[in-house]
């Protein structure tokens, strides 16, 4: 799966050395897009269908860390907004719990810090090609929908970010089997100490199952809801929307 998504990217991005010629203009034409990316949902539903959505991602020792876990994506939302929640080292900063919930959350740093906290030192594997091991600090994202006491009618969490792609903040979402997964969780700390701002302070998802860019960063809001229909573009994610890449991106 990887080794596809990392050739979506070259021929959509535009890799050097790997397009062929007129491969750019062709794959802007619908009918060739449509051809491309006809398999996502027959790939979807037979790896969900096999995968044991239940496993747990393995887990390695602190020796075994990477000495460099590189950043990727946003480095930093450069906002006015978010440059003041880092000069007041996010004391202003909450993050909101809402949609199909009984019990609206907002949810400062402090406060998600008493969240009983799990650790694990997992391997990021990116679309692109590289992977990193590294400890992640946080509580299980489904304890934080369980206190906001999340609906029977929810299906879908939908996570926004402090980030900005084409204006718009960056989005993504999770089904409530990846939610409530005991290895899914909302870090605010990497490798034994606070998120920094390459890696998403002041928090972000760990979707340990997932490919790299389903772990958004600088999260802001979490939404309960019954579709994704209504989200973006209707795919669930700003990549999915608009790079179709595949909205299940398990490993």
């Amino acid at each position: 799966m990887i080794p596809e998504l990392i050739r979506r990217r070259a021929i959509l991005t535009g890799g050097a050395g790997l397009l062929l010629a007129g491969c750019d203009k062709i794959i802007q034409q619908p009918t060739a897009r449509k051809i491309l990316f006809a398999g996502e949902d027959m790939q979807k539903g037979l790896q969900r269908a096999l995968m044991d959505r239940g496993a747990l991602a393995p887990e390695y020792r602190r020796d075994q860390m990477s000495p460099v876990f590189r950043t990727n994506g946003t480095r930093d939302p450069g906002t006015p907004e978010y440059r003041a929640l880092v000069e007041n080292r996010f004391q202003d900063w909450r993050l909101k719990v809402g949609g199909l919930v009984g019990t609206p959350l907002s949810l400062s740093l402090r406060q998600i810090g008493e969240f009983p906290a799990r650790r694990q030192i997992t391997r990021h594997d990116c679309v692109e090609g590289w992977s990193a091991i590294g400890e992640w600090t946080g509580p299980m994202l489904g304890n934080v929908l369980k206190a906001a006491n999340i609906s029977d009618r929810a299906r879908y969490v939908v996570f926004t970010c402090a980030d900005l792609y084409g204006g718009q903040p960056y989005y993504e979402s999770l089904d409530l089997i990846d939610a409530f997964h005991p290895q899914t969780i909302l870090a605010w700390g990497m490798n034994g100490r606070m998120l920094d701002v390459g890696h998403g302070a002041p928090l972000r998802l760990r979707v340990e199952r997932q490919l790299g860019y389903k772990h958004a960063k600088y999260l802001m809001r979490i939404d309960a809801v019954d579709s994704l229909s209504n989200i973006g573009l209707g795919k669930g994610g700003y990549w999915e929307d608009h790079v179709d890449y595949d909205w299940y991106a398990g490993i």
